[in-house]
């Protein structure tokens, strides 16, 4: 693709869908990542993105996983201007709003849309920055391209398509079954000028034989008057990190065995950034496992409380279920108890909400750590390095470093427990991070994307490994899987370039 003529600015193609979790964000990844293939200098842009899954940037700004996952895609870093608004649900009525990587304040929905015309000023704004730098903007919507009841306040789908005079490409999932209802009542619900901007149309995850879907695609193209660009099959294994809840259930009743290192993460109602465990379930020596129930931590090695965004609501949603019996007994058996971000502030004797960022008040922890909680306004966004303190390496063996980041709203004081990691932020700033009882089986920190690196996750498994009579594994082991995790976004391109018809987008 080539820049507009008129005045240098980026052309662009919007990757809209027949739904939510339709496929949009891989979709848009992997059009990122042919483009950039092709030569063109691509960026991603979602103006509006709703998850818990979040990315910290290089200068601190938080923005969606999926947009970093796409910057990845184009070979370049992260910046929040590829997603200025980002909301973060605190419940079923109220999100925390994030606009170009800061906090910006607590809204219902109603209340939210009553912002419309400011919020859409700092979309135009970061979109314009994107354009002028970049060849091609790969815009990704939400939910379905046929929101009628949101259009009055719609930031994400259609005033985006005609800010950037975009071509779009329309997303339908056949696996949830109802395809020719999807496509035909979205492209249905649109008016003519929308419907002049579809290009084509993509039938996702298909399973089976293809050519069994051949009457489809015709019915499809007389009934829409739009051709279908391609149908991709469902591709298994796809290990890429998502923000839907796909890989959530995919691990929900995985089995446990006794050859390998067993790993339970709790599920929680607001649970933030469980792509933290994804490369931790792509070990070949890990048994991998969400628990929705306190009976599904039975034969665990391991067990972790993730982050959270409303931790005093899920702690309290974690003992009314059963789990703080179940987690007792499962220190009393010598399992060991993690704590990440919010699920660390769980494990200890107090969170107290003077400022009411939560609910306010007072919250006794489970208590296995001498940590007390206090949560604060203001949000710490920041990267790290971190080298761990509570684990022991052989003799002459360097320390293995942990990069990851903080996303907090909470100041976690020490008792009587050494601190887990000695950790460096971006800004050079030095801490000391999380807390670690004494015999090493309970421990919790603030660093998401702790298990990242392969050199700090085999030494942690191969102590895991032992403690069960089993044999450690070559440091090689994990490096090859961070070696596979990094070529997952090229076998996903290659996927959708042998099943679409890129060249038909791309010349749009």
């Amino acid at each position: 693709m080539r820049t507009d003529e008129a005045g240098g600015r980026a052309r662009a193609i919007a990757v809209l869908g027949t739904g939510s979790d339709v496929g949009k964000s891989v979709i848009a990844a992997g059009l990122c990542r042919l483009l950039v293939r092709r030569g063109a200098r691509v960026a991603p842009f979602k103006a509006q993105n709703m998850s818990l899954n979040s990315f910290v940037t290089a200068e601190g700004g938080e923005m969606g996983r999926a947009q970093a996952l796409q910057a990845e895609a184009c070979g370049i870093p992260p910046h929040v201007d590829m997603n200025p608004i980002l909301l973060k649900p605190e419940s079923d009525q109220c999100s925390q709003v994030i606009v170009h990587g800061r906090v910006w304040g607590r809204y219902e929905g109603r209340r939210y849309g009553e912002h419309t015309p400011e919020l859409f000023r700092h979309v135009r704004a970061s979109y314009e920055r994107l354009a002028g730098a970049y060849e091609v903007i790969v815009i990704e919507g939400a939910g379905s391209a046929a929101e009628m009841n949101l259009r009055d306040r719609d930031l994400v789908n259609w005033p985006v398509v005609e800010l950037a005079d975009a071509a779009v490409v329309l997303v339908a999932d056949i696996d949830r079954g109802g395809v020719f209802a999807q496509v035909i009542g979205t492209m249905d619900l649109l008016s003519a000028v929308e419907r002049r901007r579809v290009v084509g149309v993509v039938v996702n995850k298909f399973r089976g034989d293809l050519g069994l879907f051949a009457d489809g695609i015709t019915f499809l193209e007389a009934r829409t008057g739009v051709p279908v660009l391609g149908v991709l099959p469902f591709l298994r294994d796809l290990e890429l990190d998502q923000e839907d809840s796909v890989e959530v259930e995919r691990y929900r009743q995985a089995p446990f065995a006794s050859g390998s290192v067993n790993v339970a993460v709790t599920l929680l109602p607001r649970m933030s950034n469980f792509t933290d465990f994804n490369v931790l379930a792509a070990e070949p020596d890990v048994a991998f496992r969400y628990a929705a129930a306190p009976s599904d931590l039975v034969g665990a090695d391991v067990v972790v409380l993730p982050g959270s965004k409303n931790t005093m609501a899920d702690l309290s949603y974690l003992r009314r279920a059963g789990f703080a019996e179940a987690l007792t007994a499962h220190v009393r058996q010598g399992g060991e108890l993690i704590g990440v971000c919010g699920g660390y502030q769980m494990l200890g004797r107090e969170i107290a909400d003077p400022c009411g960022v939560e609910a306010g008040g007072e919250t006794p922890g489970f208590g296995f750590l001498d940590v007390v909680t206090e949560l604060l306004p203001y949000k710490r966004t920041a990267l790290v390095e971190a080298r761990p303190l509570c684990w022991d390496v052989l003799p002459g063996t360097p320390a293995p470093t942990v990069h990851g980041y903080e996303i907090h709203m909470g100041q976690t004081r020490r008792g009587a427990v050494r601190p887990c990691f000695r950790m460096v932020a971006g800004d050079g700033e030095e801490a000391e991070d999380g807390a670690c009882s004494a015999d090493r089986l309970i421990w919790g920190t603030y660093i998401h994307g702790v298990f990242d690196r392969p050199a700090f996750r085999r030494l942690w498994l191969n102590r895991l490994r032992r403690r069960k009579g089993l044999l450690p594994l070559d440091h090689a082991v994990s490096e090859a899987v961070s070696t596979r995790l990094r070529s997952a976004l090229d076998r996903w391109a290659d996927h959708v370039e042998a099943h679409l018809n890129p060249a038909r987008i791309f010349a749009t």
